[in-house]
């Protein structure tokens, strides 16, 4: 029998699946949970070099606090959570090459490691009352599927080869465990730089763990070696520790209006961003893209925009291809906007979108499970 909650719920359920929207941008605070595993016997030297790491941490524009706890149960077990005034700042910082310099003391103490981070949605207050503090206003609806990107760049002269070495790859068995699974990779090169983005159902550590781990990705990885920028040896887990940090390009927005749909075609938009205004930049494509999804006329159905330091993608699902709106498209409405913010041509929209598409390398989507 169906209760009169559950007729309600169920349309009110559709309704929001149709619109999912995530994003670092909403102003609110933010809690960054650090897992750590550190090996036996290095408790001491870990604990001097995180005290180094907290003395430095402090001085970071929109750094509030951190706490440092040990578990009870297992003393190579340590938990870091740190409050921040807004994502933004947070990313900025840990994403720079600050932060791998920073970081370094620890790493020969640590075992394993992993990071989580939330916008803080309620808090009890104290007793007395407290000061006006920044919150999310209400909880975002997602889809189940974590977004996450890598980028790098190959030597000039190369990227024929590359594109045919990446290109060329097995897929990976798509399912991970129990609760996760890959469900698509789409593959993209601008000149030099390479970007893969991944998506994910379930746990996103787990998923580049596994990829990493399969013989087929192994070998392209290991092919593309000669041609990296970046030198890596992926036989020396430091060196591959900090090529993959260096990698990262996280998803910093994604909107969604209403279903997959078969006639969308996947682009990626690749927007050099002047000095220091990466973020700034990002910032305002999400905006546009928050804006788009409330016309229906847009063709834009889905974007995903990554950034790290002054390197800014935007990978979207359109209709009616990329000429059918340029200024959707782009995600900038003037020419303004494109000439101070980033270094594409900014004569008109439609030629900085043509600077600005990434070609396709490969876009391969998981089967779904049985």
């Amino acid at each position: 029998m169906t209760t009169t909650s559950e007729r309600v719920s169920e349309p009110l359920m559709r309704q929001a699946a149709k619109r999912v929207s995530q994003s670092v941008f909403d102003g609110s605070r933010l809690r960054v949970v650090l897992l750590v595993d550190v090996y036996d016997g290095a408790q001491q030297q870990f604990l001097e070099a995180y005290e180094q790491l907290c003395n430095q941490v402090a001085s970071v524009p929109g750094h509030v606090s951190d706490q440092l706890c040990q578990s009870i149960e297992n003393p190579s077990q340590w938990l870091i959570t740190s409050e921040w005034e807004s994502a933004p700042p947070f990313l900025a910082w840990v994403n720079s090459e600050e932060h791998v310099r920073m970081v370094e003391p620890m790493h020969s103490c640590i075992r394993d490691t992993r990071s989580l981070r939330f916008h803080i949605v309620r808090e009890t207050e104290a007793a007395g009352g407290a000061a006006e503090r920044r919150l999310q206003t209400s909880p975002r609806i997602g889809d189940g599927v974590i977004r996450h990107a890598l980028t790098f760049t190959v030597k000039p002269g190369s990227e024929r080869k590359v594109a045919e070495i990446l290109a060329g790859y097995a897929s990976p068995e798509p399912r991970v465990d129990d609760t996760t699974r890959l469900c698509r990779t789409s593959l993209f090169m601008h000149g030099n730089r390479v970007v893969r983005a991944i998506e994910v159902r379930g746990d996103l550590l787990a998923a580049l763990r596994h990829v990493a781990r399969q013989p087929e990705v192994r070998a392209v990885e290991e092919a593309i070696n000669p041609y990296l920028e970046q030198h890596r040896d992926l036989n020396d887990q430091e060196s591959a520790r900090v090529f993959f940090t260096r990698a990262a390009l996280p998803a910093v927005h994604h909107v969604t209006v209403g279903e997959e749909s078969a006639e969308a075609e996947r682009h990626a938009l690749y927007y050099p961003a002047r000095p220091g205004l990466g973020m700034r930049l990002a910032e305002l494509l999400a905006q546009q893209d928050e804006r788009a999804a409330d016309d229906p006329r847009s063709p834009v159905l889905r974007s995903t925009v990554f950034e790290r330091d002054d390197v800014v993608v935007r990978l979207i699902d359109v209709r009616g291809g990329l000429d059918s709106d340029v200024a959707l498209t782009l995600g900038l409405t003037d020419r303004a906007q494109v000439a101070e913010l980033t270094t594409l041509p900014a004569g008109d929209l439609a030629g900085a979108v043509r600077h600005a598409r990434m070609d396709l390398i490969t876009d391969r989507r998981s089967a779904p499970e049985a």
